[in-house]
């Protein structure tokens, strides 16, 4: 009979929100009123420069250009993804669903308050929703890169408050909403870490503490090789490391096969190649240290960083992996034969590596690929090809080493790198070249439409060439005959590899 009387004690919804709100004034009028010296010259400053998001636009630019790895690449672009989910999830439903004013000023001394005040509602923040978000996004990818981050965003959310244009409750909801948002996209867009490691064969290696006969060749002109050489002299102190021109990485490589137990490599992909062509020859385990732009093959590997090298080649833990071949090949090891660690390709993506190389040391890697791609694209004609006894106009012919999750300029990760099969990718002859590669793109593997196929094969025969067609594989161009012969040789390199938990 007591129940009754014990709910007429309860709040009502009004009373409860009253409460509330008194509470949270009582905190922000005790904070304005508070002298904090040390926050004065930045935190305004700081508010100021979070407003449509372009501190955080600024910051993932910076990861993404200079961060020197996939791992800061990723995270970049998840932080900034994360915050475009917040952003759209204030913008439509959390202003409009609570229509707080925002707190009156009187309390706050004018030299912390903004010189334009936002006029819109001020639950729940905005600028703690993006910090929050961004932050988060950032460290599920990079918990270094997120460690960098997270003082910032803290400092951006902290400001709001400071310069008096939201209560602490404010912006504690949009600092849980931006978290929210960031594990939201993780749910739908896994991070790296959460993807299953790739099937890969274990193999024999022998392990060489501090890199003893050990030999690696460094192309100095790759990427970021040259200050890569530097750290895995500092790692592997007995190792022998060569640092050459491009144009004598070929020689280098032969000699290397002779005075080692392993053969190692620092450079791009197309480096890369030219070392596991050697390997393969020798019957030697590769080491590759990623020293190039783009690295596909050792991210694949889940080398990111030399350390994660050097743990590999301490400790002997290595694989095998399936190595594409086409015939007839350039000039080089293997004679008559070609090799792929990640790729060939025919149609539009040669002309766009080739165009890409011209710009990228110019400009940089990944601007020189947005050009690239806009000219490529402008007045090309498709090859015409017969493939697979079939005469037809090609924009692109991409055949993996094993399956790739997507395709395009930037092809996804691999999750079997010894699969004993090709991932053949075609987009058809056509007008809008651009829309229909990048309709192949999005569509993924094993799919078909009138404009693009994906399909899995243990050969694949290209006739009817015009001789001098060029070619792409592992981010190299050459150019053909009038046929081309492509398959793979299972499992028939060794390469040192992180051990998978």
């Amino acid at each position: 009979m007591s129940s009754p009387s014990n709910a007429s004690h309860l709040p009502s919804p009004a009373g409860l929100r009253n409460l509330l709100h008194r509470g949270d004034l009582a905190v922000f009028q005790g904070l304005a009123r508070r002298n904090w010296p040390a926050a004065g010259p930045v935190l305004p400053r700081l508010s100021r420069s979070a407003n449509h998001g372009l501190l955080w636009a600024g910051a993932a630019v910076g990861m993404a250009a200079f961060g020197g790895s996939a791992r800061a690449r990723r995270a970049a672009f998840r932080g900034i993804a994360s915050l475009a989910v917040a952003s759209a999830a204030i913008n439509t439903v959390g202003k409009g669903a609570v229509r707080r004013e925002r707190p009156i000023l009187d309390a706050v001394p004018v030299i912390r308050q903004l010189k334009r005040q936002p006029v819109t509602t001020s639950f729940p923040s905005g600028h703690a929703a993006s910090a929050a978000a961004f932050a988060t996004g950032v460290a599920l990818e990079s918990k270094g890169w997120g460690a960098v981050i997270a003082p910032v965003a803290l400092s951006v959310a902290a400001s709001r408050v400071y310069t008096g244009v939201h209560y602490p409750s404010d912006v504690l909801a949009g600092a849980a909403l931006g978290i929210g948002a960031a594990f939201a996209l993780r749910g739908v867009v896994p991070t790296r870490g959460q993807l299953p490691a790739p099937g890969r064969p274990p193999a024999h290696a022998p392990a060489l503490p501090d890199g003893q006969n050990l030999v690696v060749v460094v192309n100095e002109a790759s990427g970021t090789a040259t200050a890569t050489a530097a750290l895995v002299r500092d790692a592997l102190p007995n190792a022998e490391v060569v640092e050459c021109p491009p144009q004598e990485v070929s020689a280098e490589l032969e000699k290397a096969a002779g005075r080692g137990l392993a053969l190692g490599v620092c450079g791009g992909d197309g480096t890369v190649n030219r070392a596991a062509a050697v390997a393969s020859v020798h019957g030697l385990p590769l080491a590759v240290f990623p020293g190039g732009t783009l690295n596909h093959f050792a991210y694949d590997l889940g080398i990111e960083t030399v350390a994660d090298a050097c743990a590999a080649i301490a400790a002997g833990n290595a694989v095998r992996v399936d190595l594409g071949r086409f015939r007839p090949g350039p000039d080089g090891p293997g004679g008559a034969h070609g090799y792929f660690l990640n790729a060939f390709s025919m149609g539009v993506y040669p002309e766009l590596v080739r165009t890409r190389e011209h710009w990228s040391p110019r400009i940089g890697g990944w601007p020189a690929g947005v050009l690239a791609a806009l000219q490529v694209l402008r007045g090309r004609r498709p090859l015409e090809a017969e493939l697979q006894g079939r005469r037809r106009p090609l924009w692109l012919l991409f055949v993996g080493n094993g399956l790739f999750q997507r395709v395009g300029p930037a092809p996804g990760r691999r999750h079997n790198l010894a699969d004993g099969l090709l991932d053949v990718r075609v987009v058809h002859g056509g007008r809008t070249p651009g829309l229909r590669l990048l309709a192949a793109a999005v569509a993924g593997p094993l799919t078909r439409s009138p404009m693009h196929a994906a399909v899995r094969r243990h050969r694949v025969r290209v006739a009817g060439l015009k001789p001098g067609t060029p070619y792409a594989f592992d981010g190299e161009v050459a150019h053909s005959g009038r046929e081309l012969m492509i398959d793979k040789l299972p499992e028939a390199l060794t390469v040192y590899c992180p051990m998978q938990l």
